[in-house]
């Protein structure tokens, strides 16, 4: 079966790591960004950039404005939320995971300070 286009939808979108680091980026701070300062930032070809907007623009992850000559990318986050609400299903099996962590974590901390306890009750005797 042939994979879906990447423009289909947000999930096909993000699949590309370098789509990814190009959303960390504009998300970080809310502000807009430049190709040539995501080129910078990235350390990718111009053409590389430009083409992975391309994509998030279709899906609508990132809208661009024109200011002058330069085209300026925002993230628009709130499209991302079908992955934040599908990844959330799951959420239960790594909270049940830290759950089970804190417990063990803190039954060993009980144990040491019951240990320190009993260590310096039998000294002072």
């Amino acid at each position: 079966m042939p994979r879906a286009a990447t423009t289909t939808d947000v999930f096909n979108a993000i699949a590309e790591p370098r789509r990814r680091e190009i959303i960390s980026v504009l998300g970080g701070g809310g502000r807009t960004h430049a190709v040539g300062e995501l080129v910078k930032i990235l350390r990718l070809s111009q053409p590389a950039v430009s083409k992975h907007l391309g994509v998030l623009r279709k899906v609508g992850i990132v809208s661009v404005s024109r200011h002058g000559r330069r085209r300026l990318y925002r993230l628009n986050a709130e499209e991302l939320k079908p992955v934040h609400d599908w990844v959330k299903t799951y959420e239960r099996f790594w909270t049940h995971q830290l759950d089970r962590i804190k417990d063990r974590a803190e039954r060993k901390a009980m144990e040491r300070l019951a240990d320190k306890n009993r260590l310096r009750k039998d000294q002072e005797e």
